[in-house]
């Protein structure tokens, strides 16, 4: 019995391998950067998308909001006027690509049983409107002098797409500029506490020993504070005839003073456990400074915990800065901001009579959602796990 072997290669030369046997070669992708994984990630997420479409219209319409808003804010009118009806088709049936507006009037008929005029929209009357149409004047980010408006009538004629309030306002002018001064108080007191937080929380859970001791102390005084209660015995130390500036200045030092320490919280647990990793210890043992250490290894590894914390921390400011508006505590005139709006709906009579001046609401709710949905897909996105 014999076996059979394969023939030996030559000497000095290489064996081929038959062409089925060469191993396969990967497509070469290129080194990607972390912002480009988190993108990618975030791209997979539907709730982070959504959120992000929407928190950059919002960006969007907040900055250009004179342009967006069909009239002037501030013009007074037909108090409590109902929302005019708005259709894409006209009396006779016809589909209109661009729908007209039809004003609310009262259709000469009573109710039978509260004998009260009953209304309805005069389809004998239509506005048509349009996009690019000029309306009210405006100054654009307050220097340029404009007259254009992104949807209105095209007659210029006051059309109110969501009712007007008890001074006869657009509500829907004042909730499109009104978000400029409930968003930079969120933006404005984001900021203060995470750049606050941060710091210290890194700091306390760095430090250790005595610092960390005391720094908590501190923390434990500010979170064991009401808020509410708080809030509302700090307003009332302003007096009445303090300018809306001041009032808008305090609101937000007050809000940050108090939202600090739970951030400063979380960030102190991360770093922790990031001071006793190998590559920290290793930093330590070639004579690094703190200063490198916290920077270049702690910051960048609880950026990520930070930057989902900021955009959940963003509708939270904007719902107890509604919140306080509807209580009363909210900036004043000639200021615009939805807490401000929402002081009409504190009347159960007025809401019952006139259910329109709910609408700031509908501006909250999308808000809270936007930056909710967004830090949400952001969570995943940015977990290096």
């Amino acid at each position: 019995m014999t076996l059979s072997t394969l023939p030996e290669p030559r000497h000095g030369t290489m064996q081929e391998l038959p062409p089925e046997t060469e191993p396969a070669t990967l497509p070469s992708h290129g080194e990607e950067s972390y912002s480009r994984l988190v993108w990618r990630r975030l791209r997979r997420s539907v709730s982070g998308m959504v959120g992000l479409v929407l928190v950059s219209l919002l960006v969007i319409v907040t900055i250009f909001g004179d342009f967006f808003a069909p009239l002037d804010p501030k013009e007074p009118g037909i108090a409590f006027a109902p929302p005019d009806h708005i259709s894409f088709f006209s009396p006779d049936g016809s589909f209109s690509p661009i729908p007209d507006a039809y004003p609310i009037g009262e259709t000469g008929e009573l109710d039978p049983i509260t004998f009260q005029p009953l209304t309805g929209p005069d389809l004998e009357n239509p506005i048509a409107l349009g996009f690019l149409v000029k309306g009210s004047p405006y100054r654009l980010f307050g220097l340029i002098p404009a007259k254009r408006h992104f949807f209105g009538a095209r007659d210029g004629q006051p059309v109110h797409f969501l009712g007007t309030d008890k001074f006869g306002r657009d509500i829907l002018s004042r909730g499109i500029v009104g978000a400029r001064i409930s968003l930079a108080i969120a933006l404005i007191v984001v900021s203060i506490t995470t750049v606050v937080g941060t710091l210290v929380g890194i700091a306390s859970g760095y430090l250790g020993g005595r610092a960390d001791t005391w720094l908590q102390r501190i923390v434990e005084l500010v979170l064991a504070f009401p808020q509410l209660p708080l809030y509302l015995a700090l307003a009332s130390l302003i007096p009445a005839t303090a300018s809306s500036n001041v009032f808008l200045a305090f609101v937000i030092v007050v809000l940050a003073a108090l939202g600090w320490a739970q951030l400063s919280r979380e960030v102190r647990g991360k770093t922790l456990a990031l001071a006793r990793v190998d590559y920290v210890r290793a930093a330590m043992a070639v004579g690094a400074g703190d200063g490198r250490i916290i920077l270049r290894h702690i910051l960048p590894n609880v950026l990520s915990h930070v930057i989902v914390a900021v955009t959940i921390a963003i509708p939270t400011v904007v719902l107890l800065e509604s919140f306080l508006g509807f209580l009363g505590f909210a900036v004043k005139p000639p200021l615009i901001s939805w807490g401000l709006m929402l002081q009409d709906t504190s009347n159960f009579s007025v809401i019952g009579s006139y259910p329109w001046i709910l609408s700031p609401v509908v501006f909250v709710l999308i808000t809270v959602f936007a930056f909710n949905a967004l830090g949400d897909g952001l969570r995943d996105a940015v977990d290096p796990y």
